[in-house]
């Protein structure tokens, strides 16, 4: 079986093999001719796949190794015999590791505590669980949005957008995102939305720049409608709107969910599927691990405040990547290619806890604890 897989998905190369003849190409290289020859394809979201580059090609299996498929023309490969997967949930930790880190900033930055804020989750799939999850942790009141999960689950546990709105300190997006139909999530947060809030919240993006509207977010900010914005996800990445980096809080260049956690789990699905698609034995794709971290180990006793939150701020601090955009706003595809990738909460082993209750906190997010 022939695959081409794009060079930059981390963790592939020397396992991958297993499972195929396989040729690397950057993401600008694939085109109609190189991809013609190829049973299965393993991409990222740089890559647009439509009848423009699939037609007349000998492709079966598109495997995204992201956590997002808007980049694939589901349609086309739907009515052309092109199966195709992505990773959902992949990066669902690392996402939930960048949003809390973001919040405990954005509140020292203000200097207010989380604890009692109303914080809105608008999509409430593995991200948003995630997120949801870890929010409650930090003592936030939590409402809950996902029309398509309230009509399929009639369930209580969801408001309306129009609650969030009216009662929210924090707004943060988590859906995919749609152009059209009953549940389009392009510009959901547009000038309208913006009018129409209840309070002054802040906004949070880490997962499609299209779903905020950058005209109104920016109108919204000078205009004092929002009291911030945490901005991961961009509109026409990679070139981005170098007045709105000014105008937010914290701006990132689309790195919310780049963990090597996250990528490790990306890749290791993008060979399941591939394994469960052709018959093949998917044992090989076991092997596919994030490395091990040089300091693991993160000692309470030496950290002020607020412990279980500078806890978190250990394993990711958000400033250091606001600084580098902020610096260099059109490097943007440059900072993210070459990013560094961090490790997720379970990568760290905790000691030196006095607080039971801190203990359990720890627990709950995946930190391993020394033992006594």
């Amino acid at each position: 079986m022939n695959i081409i897989a794009d060079k930059n998905i981390p963790y592939l190369k020397g396992i991958g093999e297993a499972f195929g003849n396989i040729t690397y190409l950057s993401g600008n290289e694939f085109t109609k001719e190189s991809i013609k020859n190829a049973d299965t394809l393993i991409v990222r979201t740089v890559t647009h796949f439509d009848e423009n580059i699939l037609d007349g090609s000998l492709v079966k299996l598109i495997c995204s190794a992201t956590i997002g498929y808007d980049h694939i023309d589901t349609e086309y490969c739907d009515s052309h015999g092109i199966t195709w997967k992505n990773a959902p949930g992949c990066n669902s930790g690392s996402v939930q590791q960048y949003v809390a880190s973001a919040l405990i900033t954005i509140a020292e930055k203000k200097n207010f505590s989380l604890k009692g804020k109303t914080i809105g989750i608008v999509g409430v799939g593995n991200v948003g669980k995630k997120v949801a999850a870890i929010c409650e942790i930090l003592g936030m009141r939590v409402l809950k949005n996902d029309p398509p999960r309230e009509q399929a689950e009639q369930s209580g546990e969801f408001v309306s957008l129009d609650v969030i709105k009216k009662d929210a300190d924090f707004i943060t997006f988590h859906t995919p995102l749609t152009k059209e139909g009953e549940y389009k999530t392009f510009h959901l947060a547009d000038k309208s939305f913006f009018d129409t809030l209840g309070k002054k919240p802040i906004i949070i993006n880490s997962a499609r720049g299209g779903i905020i509207d950058t005209a109104s977010i920016k109108e919204a900010i000078l205009n004092d409608k929002i009291s911030g914005a945490i901005i991961d996800c961009w509109e026409k990445e990679p070139d981005i709107d170098i007045e709105y980096v000014h105008l937010v809080d914290i701006a990132t260049p689309h790195i919310a969910g780049y963990s090597a956690d996250g990528k490790a789990n990306a890749t290791r699905m993008s060979l399941e599927s591939i394994a469960e698609f052709w018959s093949l034995d998917p044992t090989p794709a076991k092997k596919v691990v994030p490395p091990s971290i040089d300091n693991p180990i993160i000692d309470f006793s030496l950290l002020e405040g607020d412990q279980f939150e500078q806890a978190i701020l250990k394993t990711y601090n958000p400033l250091e990547d606001y600084a580098k955009l902020l610096d260099n706003p059109e490097k943007f595809s440059s900072l993210r290619s070459n990013y560094r990738l961090r490790r997720e909460f379970p990568a760290y082993t905790v000691k030196n806890i006095d607080n039971r209750d801190v203990r359990v906190l720890c627990r709950k997010i995946g930190f391993n604890i020394e033992a006594i």
